[in-house]
């Protein structure tokens, strides 16, 4: 009896050593270089949910960083590399270079205490482009040392003005994904052959009647908050939940079921439903 037990300990004990091991190597590590020098850090590059991420301070370093910094209690690293000035926020699906909003679909994450973020965000904060080879795992990263053009610059001011405020008072209380379709809708009927080409134009378009709901009660001129001006930024970047939606509603709150009766449906997030 004393002997199985004893031998259950053991066998107890080796899974406790072996355990820590084997979840660290439960993800796919990735190969990282730019301009050919390889990223080398004990926190690996890795593949989570279909996206490679990198650990912030390393590939950082390895472009160059002249400082970052911490804030624990906004949970957000200030980097500074060659005039660029950059804002990563734990839990963000986006970030802040040159005042540019560069997002992606999963958000920087903190792994073992360490910020993680998708690599072609890093990428794009310092002007750079990235090239992923599926047969070695390997990420490579050209930077000519050029950094993005401001957003002051990049930005056209009346389109982030009337898309940032139609944003606002239609989706202002809804998860910032769905603020992101609802500017994605307006940003591609502007591509549309089927709407005016231009923000402004698509907003206050009245041909079949008024389209957007603020317009006709005067919401579109309420000041729009910072999570509906980041949205609209992200949209300008050419950021799209999807490419074809045209349409949305709330399915609840609808007095007009045109558009649920005539297009298809897409998806839904939060309180609207989209649709093509």
């Amino acid at each position: 009896m004393k002997k199985r037990i004893a031998f259950i300990l053991c066998i107890a004990m080796t899974f406790l050593i072996l355990t820590p091991t084997a979840q660290a190597s439960s993800y796919r590590a990735v190969n990282v270089y730019i301009n050919g020098k390889e990223l080398k850090t004990q926190d690996e590059a890795r593949i989570i949910n279909d996206t490679t991420y990198v650990p912030l301070r390393a590939i950082c370093e390895l472009f160059g960083a002249d400082n970052i910094s911490w804030n624990e209690k906004t949970r957000t690293a200030t980097i500074y590399a060659r005039g660029i000035e950059i804002y990563i926020t734990q839990g963000n699906t986006y970030i802040v270079a040159n005042g540019r909003y560069f997002a992606s679909d999963e958000p920087v994450k903190n792994i073992g205490g360490r910020l993680y973020l998708p690599v072609r965000l890093i990428a794009a904060a310092f002007a750079s482009s990235v090239e992923w080879n599926g047969a070695t795992y390997t990420v490579n990263i050209k930077d000519t040392g050029s950094v993005p053009l401001s957003g002051d610059v990049y930005y056209d001011k009346d389109e982030v003005y009337w898309l940032s405020r139609i944003i606002y008072a239609e989706s202002g209380a809804e998860p910032f994904r769905g603020q992101i379709a609802v500017g994605n809708v307006v940003l591609n009927r502007v591509e549309s052959s089927q709407f005016p080409n231009s923000v402004y134009g698509v907003i206050f378009d009245k041909k079949f009647g008024v389209q957007f709901s603020p317009v006709a009660s005067g919401t579109i001129y309420k000041t729009p908050s910072a999570s509906a001006i980041a949205a609209a930024k992200i949209c300008l970047e050419g950021y799209s939940v999807n490419r074809d939606v045209l349409y949305f509603m709330n399915p609840d709150l609808a007095t007009n079921n045109w558009i649920s009766k005539n297009r298809k449906f897409a998806f839904r997030i939060g309180s609207h439903s989209f649709y093509y």
